[in-house]
């Protein structure tokens, strides 16, 4: 399996994971055993996702079958938004282990750059934006370097392997590099041919950062969500399915083998267990040059996931 080799341990990274974005309760446990056992190796959590005590028992099935070994494993979760503060981030981190039924995390993300008012846990988790109302958001002034100082103890106590950041703009991270002692290795981001996110990308291939993809269909996990911003779907232009033709794939396989070709790991969440063997073997074939700047040429900046629709103070992409 393809792999991306972390600059700070040289953990390998697999190219293409499943991400557990939207993964129901209900099915999770079965949906994470079924892609263990179809060879998916990287899994793609968040405390935000409200799932991951059952995307842990699908975990511990598959260890407990001697489908895989846990070294073989890469877990990824993501510290949420109400969690910033000191007191926080290694009682949360605890928690998530705890439902995922786990020793450490191999990658430990803070899921955005917004500090927001802690919420017990106890009583509602996950918290998700708004207050009890469901309506109101409110923020907290925790600054990222109390937070990050937190995630690199997370890193000395051996509850994570390897911490990162994601949703984050380039000046955020150069300011982290001031003071870091142990320096983002992942930075994850929403990324796709309507948005390339070129010069990002460029600055973490240079700071040594290893990026991981989201969304890596566009508008595609958006439709339900009506947060699709009108955009025609990826798996119907022309500028794709030509590609896909001549090649033999899916339209699904080209956009993300137009992100692993660039060394970018992808984490999409399939539908299926026939549409995830697919997108586990969307390396297997090379695009050219003119290929990929065909695709690369449908950018047009359209940002799907912008918490500034939640809150115009929580602008971080402005």
């Amino acid at each position: 399996m393809s792999a991306v080799a972390l600059a700070r341990t040289g953990q390998a990274m697999p190219l293409v994971g499943f991400g557990l974005w939207k993964v129901p309760r209900p099915i999770c446990a079965d949906t994470v055993y079924n892609a263990i056992k179809a060879g998916y190796r990287l899994f793609d959590g968040a405390g935000d996702y409200g799932n991951e005590k059952e995307a842990g028992e699908g975990v511990r099935r598959a260890l407990t079958d001697g489908l895989v070994k846990r070294e073989e494993l890469f877990i990824t979760s993501k510290l949420w938004n109400t969690f910033h503060a000191k007191e926080h981030v290694k009682v949360l981190a605890e928690k998530q282990l705890g439902l995922w039924g786990l020793d450490y995390f191999d990658l430990f993300l803070v899921h955005f750059p917004i500090a927001l008012a802690y919420v017990d846990p106890n009583h509602r988790y996950p918290p998700e934006w708004w207050g009890d109302d469901g309506k109101s958001v409110t923020l907290q002034d925790t600054p990222m370097q109390e937070t990050w100082t937190c995630m690199e103890e997370l890193v000395d106590l051996g509850l994570a392997k390897n911490i990162g950041i994601s949703n984050c703009q380039g000046s955020l991270i150069i300011d982290m590099l001031r003071y870091a002692r142990i320096k983002p290795q992942v930075l994850q981001i929403e990324l796709h041919p309507y948005l390339t996110q070129e010069a990002i990308v460029k600055l973490c291939k240079e700071l040594g950062i290893a990026i991981t993809a989201y969304s890596s269909f566009g508008p595609q996990g958006y439709y339900e969500l009506s947060m699709d911003r009108g955009a025609t779907s990826l798996f119907k232009v022309d500028a794709v399915t030509t590609v896909a033709s001549k090649h033999g794939k899916s339209p699904a396989q080209v956009l993300l083998r137009w992100a692993t070709q660039r060394d970018i790991a992808v984490v999409p969440k399939a539908s299926g267990p026939e549409r995830a063997v697919e997108n586990l073997k969307s390396d297997g074939f090379e695009l050219s040059a003119e290929e990929m700047k065909a695709i690369s040429a449908l950018n047009c900046d359209l940002r799907m996931n912008d918490p500034a629709d939640i809150d115009p103070r929580l602008g971080i992409f402005a």
